[in-house]
């Protein structure tokens, strides 16, 4: 009885909080005599991204933000405060990633702006959609190097897919609107939106655009049959087709498109570390990882194909080792919605510009099957033979514990990566099946990506697992979103990778017969008393028995639980 009553009274407490909250946001919103809302352009901020469907909201505010902050705090969009700007940047394309949605996240001007670059930047390099608005100095001291003012749209002119800078307060609507269309089409990527503190202020009459017109923007969704067509005819006499699958698959949310195209024309499929997820391992269509870390085999199966269908990737120098020496032997076939890749560094056979899922389900309805059964036998000669032996030995094994997590974990679970000998092992050594997913930083290699990416993901999908891995370099770069995970209770697994050091520069060093120098950290902090000092659960482990038993209790926990392993300072990547 006495629960009951406290349960009616707790929903009319939540109501009449959540209609306080709704009058507190709109009375600050005015009618005008032709029926428009009139409101400040800091409220006008929020009514666009509530109108773009935007649920969550990643930010560090200043002091030209705060009028945006004011009209969040009167909101029903959540904000999650990290401790860091490149943390919000991280958080935002780690959400995006999970959801397929737009990620976005405030911070204000000068240093603020500038922290977030690096997000941004890796952002623009794995084509994720993000919207960054940023706080700037008041438009009249725009260019007289005042307090914390800088040029951030000069500064990331070459690495968002555009960018903003508001000088009218009516064009507010329009700018978001468009920037929300520009980073989520076409070849996506971040889109910057700066906002002058004194334009915040102002009032304005609110419309939202029902559409967007955008002269000179109209991304190619369609292949060109001819085009088409050529493939197939091409396909028709190939003895040893390959197709390599790299990040504009997932992007592009053509997994399934692609695994009918596979399973009607029995094509194997190698991917490069961003098309790592395109397609189920267990599939006997899949070969694996290409490139400078990726499999012997994999690799060979590229090097003697006839036909190579290169699908939603940049071919770059991780990927090809270089133009001169990949492929040699076959006619490559590029798709991509972007134009610009297409020959940028391979020499392309038949081009097709456009929406992957769209090209690839018209090459499934016009492709015939194709006998290639000799060369999936020759390709599993070639993996049976080439095949990695894991080394002994008596601390943790990265390989050995990547081959748990995979064994351990769900169907739709989501990893994240930092970049290093941590991201190369996840990405050789767990196995993608079901819907689970594997969010690194591709194209830029930024150390620091992994945890507030896994946070991001992780808020976005409450209900999957999220594991980051790391290694105690890149770990420290991002250790202090820690507090970020404590304080929004955040339930992931983060694991550590800990070899005293930059695992991949000394491997690379030792390669290459040099002393190592820069490389060790002869002082690292206690990550399980810090992980503890922010609120976590922690434990080390110094073995693959104890790791195993210690993931079984973090699996069952009802809170953050971080997982320190002591690996070999000299334990290799393959």
């Amino acid at each position: 009885m006495k629960r009951s009553v406290f349960l009616y009274l707790k929903s009319i407490l939540t109501t009449i909080c959540h209609n306080v909250h709704y009058i507190e946001f709109t009375k600050n919103i005015k009618l005008n005599l032709q029926g428009e809302m009139t409101m400040k352009v800091a409220e006008a901020v929020i009514q666009c991204l509530k109108q773009e469907n935007v649920r969550m909201v990643f930010g560090y505010p200043g002091a030209t933000v705060v009028p945006i902050y004011e009209a969040f705090r009167r909101s029903d969009i959540e904000h999650v405060l990290v401790r860091q700007e490149q943390g919000a940047g991280h958080c935002a394309s780690g959400y995006a990633r999970a959801t397929g949605e737009v990620g976005v996240c405030v911070v204000t001007s000068g240093p603020g702006a500038t922290n977030v670059i690096t997000a941004i930047a890796a952002a623009y390099m794995d084509s994720i959609p993000l919207v960054i608005i940023t706080g700037q100095v008041k438009s009249v001291l725009i260019g007289k190097d005042v307090f914390q003012e800088v040029d951030i749209t000069g500064a990331t002119e070459s690495f968002t897919k555009y960018n903003f800078l508001v000088k009218d307060a009516k064009s507010i609507p329009k700018t978001i609107k468009e920037a929300f269309y520009i980073a989520n089409t076409g070849r996506k990527g971040p889109v910057l939106i700066d906002i002058p503190t004194d334009i915040m202020e102002e009032d304005m009459d609110f419309q939202y655009p029902e559409s967007v017109n955008i002269r000179g923007y109209k991304p190619t969704t369609k292949g060109h049959f001819k085009q088409i067509k050529k493939v197939v005819d091409r396909l028709k006499t190939s003895e040893r087709p390959i197709i390599c699958v790299g990040g504009g698959v997932i992007l592009g949310k053509a997994e399934k498109e692609l695994k009918q195209f596979v399973e009607k024309c029995h094509i194997p499929v190698i991917h490069t570390l961003m098309g790592k997820g395109s397609m189920d391992e267990n599939s006997e269509y899949y070969v694996g990882l290409i490139g400078t870390h990726g499999f012997a085999y994999a690799n060979k199966a590229a090097e003697n194909s006839d036909v190579l269908i290169l699908i939603g990737a940049r071919a770059s120098d991780r990927t090809t080792f270089g133009v001169k020496t990949f492929a040699k032997k076959a006619d490559i076939i590029h798709i991509d919605i972007d134009p610009a890749e297409i020959g940028k560094n391979l020499d392309t056979y038949i081009p097709i510009v456009g929406d992957c899922a769209n090209i690839i389900a018209d090459l499934t309805k016009e492709i015939t099957p194709i006998e290639t059964k000799n060369w999936l036998d020759e390709i599993k000669e070639w993996k049976e033979n080439l095949k990695v032996v894991r080394k002994p030995t008596d601390k943790v094994n990265p390989k050995y514990v990547l081959k748990v997590v995979s064994d351990m974990v769900e169907e739709d679970a989501i990893l994240t990566a930092d970049v290093g000998q941590n991201q190369l092992w996840c990405a050789r050594n767990f196995k993608i099946t079901g819907d689970r997913k594997l969010l690194t930083s591709g194209g830029l290699g930024t150390m620091g990506y992994s945890l507030p990416a896994a946070i991001g993901a992780k808020l976005a999908c409450p209900d999957k697992r999220v594991i980051a891995f790391a290694g105690d370099g890149g770990f420290q770069m991002s250790v202090f979103e820690l507090g970020t995970v404590t304080e929004k209770n955040v339930n992931l697994i983060i694991v550590v990778f800990n070899n005293s050091g930059l695992g991949m520069v000394r491997e690379i060093q030792n390669n290459r017969s040099l002393d190592e120098f820069g490389v060790n950290f002869r002082t690292n902090p206690d990550f399980i008393k810090l992980s503890e000092a922010y609120g976590l659960l922690a434990k080390r482990v110094a073995n693959d028995n104890e790791f195993e038993e210690v993931f079984k209790e973090a699996l069952n926990s009802d809170r953050a639980f971080l997982i320190e392993c002591i690996v070999d300072p000299h334990e290799r990547t393959f």
